[in-house]
This record gives structure tokens, C-alpha cells and sequence, in this order.
């Protein structure tokens, strides 16, 4: 194996372990989230804000961080990132209370961010045009991987142990990471001698800090009130781009057809299936009274059917035309979501696992392809911005995702415990999120098909 074959072989493991770690937490925080609740005394929308926060974290970090990691170096920038991971899963393991726990998911949420987004460039950097696809797919492999047995392994460990060490396992799996990446010698940049944009930075993030929490609220008048400041600060943010030559995001990204219709699918994807887990998951532990680790069994089903498809639809959007797969697999995901449209206490297991099922194999074959169409689509130099575009709207999508549960809770049950006597309304409100979440999946079908309409040149 000559260096560089085994530089090629390095990037794409970090890609692998880092995507399997980022994703473990993410799912094995929606294990834990009643077993937290109940330990910290918290009500049904306060514990959804814990994964919120991590996730709006993201959301907020990704567009800068995806000039800023270009600017001083991926390989460089990817060591800090698992350096505050590793700061935020210690703190979150050691938290005492819920405020705590949400100034360590905010540090997680910065060490997520600059990982994600180095995952994606360094492997389209790196790897040749003709082998990113299935190398896209080993990335998202391992992602699902982590989705996979996070469920399993946090319940154990929830079960059987704490909470807290479901913080602590992902350590050791970082500091793997760290050492495959300082034995690259190379480094990469983007753009590194072009001026960072601090203020379209500060309105992009006041724009979305008050869109995600005013869509949390927007069953209150501050709510909507937030929701306009937000999407004013995103206008003048987008404005703003388009007037400068150094801008931190540029819009003009969204003249090319493919990286508009897939970029807008990918984000309503997300807004639609994650919060998918969240409603099982409380189905499972509230309404069936499941413990962690059964609960963790039956969640494995949707991203172990993911981990399997997502290569072979890697494969397969190097030879045909992606925008026919991303259509097909989001219309299985909305079948799947169909049946979960019914979900009550007496819904039979079997229906719910072959929902789970189908969303996984629908989801495989849409995110590999939609991830390739993305970064395909553009020029090498704005790769750090595609990358941190996909990190950005996939995180903004969950985020939105979770933030919709918290505002039908909110109009359905209000602000209060889970507790058996509102499990009728807990099952109301898990039936109108998956209803919304159904139109969606259609609505990314169309973006999907209208991508197809519009073939702009792939790289």
C-alpha cells in the first residue's frame, strides 16, 4: 500500500468512526432522555431541549466553522473539534442538574459541528471523484452505524449502569480518530487566504437562534415574533452575501438548480424522520412502560436497515441518476410514516417494526445520493461551504424536527411531567407529529423530482 492509497484508507475511517460516534450520541441521548427527566425533575418540553440545544449548537456553528476549518487547516481544525468533544461528553457525564447539561451539550454541539464538517470535506478533498460516492457511503455507514447501537448500548448502559456513561464510552473511539489523523501528513486548505466575514456570521447566527426557539414557542405571540425577527436577520444575512466578495455563505450557490432542490430536501428530510425516534422512543418507555434496553432493541431496526442500504445506494448514485433514488427512497419513507400516522397503545409491535424498517431502507437510499448531488454539483473551492451547508441544514432539520414535538406538546399537553394521567394526550400529539411529518416526506419527494427537471452538470 503506497501512502497515498493509505492516507485515502485513513481519511475515510475517521470519516467512519467519527460519523459512528457524533450519531451514537445523538440517538443514545433520545434512550436516555425519560431516565434524565426523571433524575433531574424536569418537564416533557424542558427535556427535549436538552438534545435541542446540542443540535441548534450545530445549526448556529456550522456556516462559519465551515470557512474557518478551511481557512486554518481540516486536519488542524478536526483536532479541535474532537478536543471539545471530548471536553463536553466529561462535563455532560459529570452534570448535576439540567442547566449543566445544556452548557455541556453546547460545547458537544461545537465539537459536533467542526467533526461533521471536516468528515465531509476531507473525504471529497481527498478522495478521487470517481470513488466518492461509496466513500460518502462508508461515511454515512458508520453514522448509521452509531444510530444503530446507540440504542442498544445506552439502554445497557442506562440499565445497567448510568445515564452518565453513555458520555464517557465515546472517549476512547475519539482519541482513535486522533491518532489516524496525525498520521496524515498532509493538510488540507480552502479559501485560506480570503478574509473571514464576521458580520454576516453574527446575522446569520441571531437569525437562527430566533427562528429555532421562536418555532418552540410559536404557540405563544413571542413566539411568532421570533419567528419574523429570525427570518428578517436570514434576509439581510443573505443580502448582505450577496454583496460581498468574502462572503461566509455564498448564496449564489443556489443559482445551480441540484444544489437548491437537494440541499432544501435534505433539510425537510430531517425535519420530517428525526423526531420519528423521539415518538417511539416515548411511545415504548411511557405508554408500553419498556425499559431502556428493550427500548433500545427495537429502535436498532431503522438505522441498521440504513447502515445496509447506504453503500449499495453510495454504488449505485456513481452509475445512475441520483435524483430517481432520493424520489424513491423519501416516497418509502413516507409510507412508512403512514402507518405511524395510527400510533396508540394498542397499535400491534409487528406494524411498528415494518415502519421502522422501511424508514431505514427509504432513508439509505435517499442520503448517499442527496449528499453526492450536493457536493457534486459545485466547484472544488466551495467545497468547506457545501459541506458545512450539508451539516447545517441536516442539523437545522433535526433540530426543527425536535422543536416540533416540543411546540405540539406544548399546544397539546402543556409544560408539564410525562406522567400517566396525559399518556391520552401524549398519544395525541405523537399522531399530529407524524401527520406533519408524512406531508413533508411529500414535499421533499417533489423538491426531488423537480432536482430531476433541472440537471445541472455534476462533477
Amino acid at each position: 500500500m503506497n501512502n497515498e492509497e493509505k492516507i485515502n484508507r485513513n481519511v475515510i475511517l475517521i470519516g467512519v468512526i467519527a460519523s459512528f460516534i457524533v450519531s451514537f450520541i445523538t440517538n443514545g441521548i433520545s434512550v436516555a432522555l425519560p431516565t434524565i427527566a426523571t433524575n433531574f425533575h424536569i418537564s416533557n418540553i424542558t427535556q427535549n431541549w436538552i438534545i435541542t440545544i446540542y443540535l441548534l449548537t450545530i445549526s448556529m456553528a456550522s456556516i462559519p466553522l465551515g470557512k474557518i476549518c478551511g481557512k486554518i487547516g481540516l486536519k488542524k481544525s478536526m483536532t479541535y473539534g474532537i478536543i471539545f468533544f471530548i471536553v463536553g461528553s466529561i462535563l455532560a457525564g459529570l452534570s448535576l442538574n439540567v442547566y449543566f447539561m445544556m452548557i455541556s451539550m453546547i460545547i458537544m454541539g461545537i465539537g459536533s459541528s467542526i467533526q461533521f464538517i471536516n468528515i465531509l470535506a476531507l473525504t471529497t478533498k481527498q478522495i478521487p471523484s470517481n470513488e466518492r460516492g461509496k466513500a460518502l457511503g462508508y461515511g454515512v455507514t458508520g453514522g448509521y452505524l452509531g444510530l444503530t447501537l446507540a440504542p442498544t448500548i445506552a439502554g445497557i448502559l442506562i440499565q445497567n449502569i448510568s445515564w452518565r456513561s453513555v458520555f464517557f464510552i465515546t472517549i476512547p473511539f475519539l482519541l482513535i480518530v486522533y491518532h489516524l489523523l496525525i498520521s496524515i501528513d498532509k493538510e488540507y486548505y480552502m479559501q485560506k487566504e480570503r478574509p473571514i466575514d464576521i458580520k454576516g456570521s453574527f446575522l446569520y447566527l441571531i437569525g437562527i437562534v430566533l427562528l429555532l426557539y421562536g418555532f418552540t414557542i410559536l404557540n405563544e405571540l413571542r413566539g411568532f415574533f421570533f419567528v419574523v425577527g429570525g427570518i428578517i436577520f436570514l434576509l439581510i444575512f443573505a443580502k448582505f452575501e450577496l454583496k460581498i466578495s468574502n462572503p461566509i455563505y455564498d448564496m449564489r450557490l443556489f443559482n445551480n438548480h441540484t444544489y437548491t432542490a437537494s440541499s432544501i430536501a435534505s433539510w425537510i428530510s430531517y425535519f420530517a424522520t428525526f423526531v420519528v425516534t423521539y415518538v417511539l422512543n416515548y411511545h415504548f418507555q411511557y405508554l408500553q412502560g419498556l425499559t431502556p434496553q428493550t427500548t433500545g432493541i427495537i429502535l436498532i431496526v431503522r438505522p441498521l436497515f440504513v447502515a445496509i442500504v447506504s453503500p449499495y445506494a453510495g454504488r449505485l448514485s456513481d452509475k445512475y441518476d441520483p435524483h430517481i433514488l432520493t424520489a424513491i427512497g423519501m416516497f418509502i419513507v413516507s409510507t412508512a410514516l403512514i402507518i405511524l400516522c395510527f400510533l396508540n397503545q394498542s397499535t400491534p409491535l409487528y406494524m411498528i417494526i415494518i415502519s421502522i424498517a422501511l424508514q431505514g431502507i427509504g432513508f439509505g437510499l435517499f442520503t448517499t445520493p442527496n449528499n453526492s448531488m450536493v457536493l457534486g454539483s459545485i466547484d472544488s473551492e466551495e467545497i468547506g461551504t457545501a459541506s458545512a451547508s450539508i451539516t447545517t441544514l441536516r442539523t437545522i432539520g433535526q433540530a426543527f424536527s425536535v422543536a416540533l414535538l416540543s411546540l405540539i406538546f406544548a399546544i397539546i399537553m402543556g409544560n408539564v411531567a410525562i406522567t400517566p394521567s396525559n399518556y391520552p394526550l401524549l398519544v395525541e400529539s405523537n399522531q399530529i407529529t407524524m401527520i406533519i411529518s408524512t406531508i413533508l416526506c411529500v414535499i421533499a419527494i417533489l423538491l426531488s423530482l423537480i432536482g430531476m427537471k433541472f440537471k445541472d452538470n455534476l462533477n
